[in-house]
């Protein structure tokens, strides 16, 4: 049977097998080292009937108490009215307990044939009942405060989580008009210099936010296929810019296959740097792309333009928010007077 759980907190009980163990446990051994059953002896017809007898004396103080515990504890708690509650624990334990332990002996003692109530007997059970339930109830407390702890560190790492995945849902809702601003410009760009690149261009683009939709809801992906998805973006870069843009990339073929990223952080940090910096043939962009100390490391000659129009601030602060919730590393950046590059941390394939 599942317990009642506290108000605040969804904190379930299971103690059946305590409670199996226990009631019979007192009802045996307290009777025995109380000298409850006095002149009787095993021949005795009574003796027998007053072992069922007793179990029902524990289980009655047990249920009793375990429902007023319950009960106070959806009223009071530790941290809000201690003083109330322990109050409330002693009063329903020797209020209930007492009065039930004194009236179920007096009735042992009419009931078995003996010549008068020992007191002496029914005070001592009294008391070492209150003493029990006091100890069990400390017990229950014990483990409900536990297991309180156990929920609400479970509460916590699942709120994390929810807010991870929250936060990471709306970075990566992000990069699609981003990145569409981004193309759209190009092509404009291209329809009114080569209506030929500009087709092209739309066919590439479309392959290239294809893998954008798929990848999307992944949260790492091989790093091979980002490179080839970073591979159709450099093409399609090419088509725009020509000669003005030289990409390197420095890969052995294999390194690529035993590393995870998160999907389309290449991409993003490319596009970081077609966004940021002068790209003319006069003067070609060099970028490069290696991968070093599992990393990847994407590198250029830093030109920066006076003005880049419009920004969605989005970036490489979004991209260093992925990399924390799905890695739990940040990205690096390093800028000198004629240098720029981003390292991205990557995943060990285990």
């Amino acid at each position: 049977m599942t317990e009642p759980a506290n108000t605040n907190e969804e904190v379930r009980l299971n103690d059946n097998a305590i409670r199996l163990i226990g009631i019979p446990f007192f009802g045996i051994v307290i009777p025995n080292i109380t000298g409850l059953f006095g002149h009787l002896t095993v021949y005795d017809m009574a003796y027998w009937l007053g072992y069922p007898y007793f179990i029902l004396l524990a289980g009655l103080v047990w249920q009793g108490n375990r429902y007023l515990l319950f009960r106070t504890r959806q009223r009071f708690t530790w941290f809000d009215k201690p003083i109330e509650k322990l109050i409330l624990l002693f009063i329903n334990n020797i209020f209930y307990t007492t009065p039930l332990t004194i009236a179920w002996l007096c009735l042992w003692y009419r009931w078995a044939g003996f010549d008068s109530i020992r007191w002496n007997a029914v005070l001592i059970v009294a008391l070492v009942n209150v003493i029990c339930v006091l100890f069990i109830t400390h017990v229950y407390e014990t483990v409900f405060m536990v297991k309180e702890q156990q929920h609400e560190h479970t509460k916590n790492a699942q709120l994390k989580q929810a807010k991870a995945e929250a936060e990471l849902e709306a970075l990566k809702n992000q990069i699609d008009p981003h990145f569409m601003f981004n193309a759209l410009n190009s092509l404009s760009h291209l329809i009114t210099t080569n209506s030929q690149k500009a087709l092209l261009f739309t066919e590439n683009l479309a392959e290239i936010y294809r893998y954008i939709l798929t990848q999307k809801e992944q949260s790492l992906v091989l790093l091979e296929d980002e490179l080839i998805f970073v591979e159709k973006y450099t093409e399609l870069l090419a088509l725009r810019f020509g000669n003005a843009l030289n990409i390197q990339k420095n890969f052995n073929g294999t390194t690529e296959k035993e590393f995870l990223i998160p999907p389309i952080s290449a991409f993003v940090a490319m596009e970081n740097i077609v966004k940021h910096n002068e790209i003319s043939e006069h003067e070609p962009l060099e970028v490069t792309l290696k991968l070093e100390n599992n990393c990847m490391i994407i590198h250029n000659m830093l030109r920066e333009k006076r003005s880049i129009g419009h920004s969605s601030k989005i970036g490489l602060q979004n991209l260093d928010e992925r990399f924390k919730i799905l890695t739990g590393k940040t990205i690096a950046v390093t800028k000198t007077e004629k240098h720029f590059s981003i390292t991205l941390p990557l995943v060990k394939l285990t």
